[in-house]
């Protein structure tokens, strides 16, 4: 499997689950991570504001930051190579370099893909 790092840009908390509302995407993406790491996969996620030290140390990371600032964030980086700038991974991005197939990264069926949360034909 493939080495996943991402480089957030600067927040309170990298889950999403903090200020006065949810931020989805940062739900998802820790969740993903969360299910690729038990899967087996290396995923490290760097923020900037708790390790600025990594978005130094990281070359590529901070050509980036110097050519194009804070708004390049976030970056993934696969086995030493970007991937991609200024957004998350999809989660078929993540399986895709985790080495899994997106049926094995699954883990709330989509109601657009057949079947609910609850195992039912519709949604509850």
């Amino acid at each position: 499997m493939s080495k996943i790092e991402i480089f957030d840009p600067a927040m309170c908390c990298a889950t999403g689950l903090c200020g006065v509302s949810v931020d989805q995407e940062l739900l998802r993406v820790a969740t993903m991570i969360n299910t690729l790491t038990k899967k087996g996969a290396t995923v490290i996620r760097y923020g900037l504001s708790s390790e600025p030290q990594a978005f130094v140390d990281n070359k590529k990371v901070n050509e980036y930051l110097m050519k194009e600032d804070v708004e390049v964030l976030p970056i993934t980086i696969v086995d030493g190579e970007v991937v991609k700038t200024k957004g998350y991974p999809t989660d078929e991005e993540f399986a895709k370099w985790a080495g899994l197939s997106e049926e094995e990264i699954v883990t709330v069926p989509s109601p657009k893909k057949g079947g609910c949360c609850c195992g039912s034909d519709g949604c509850c």
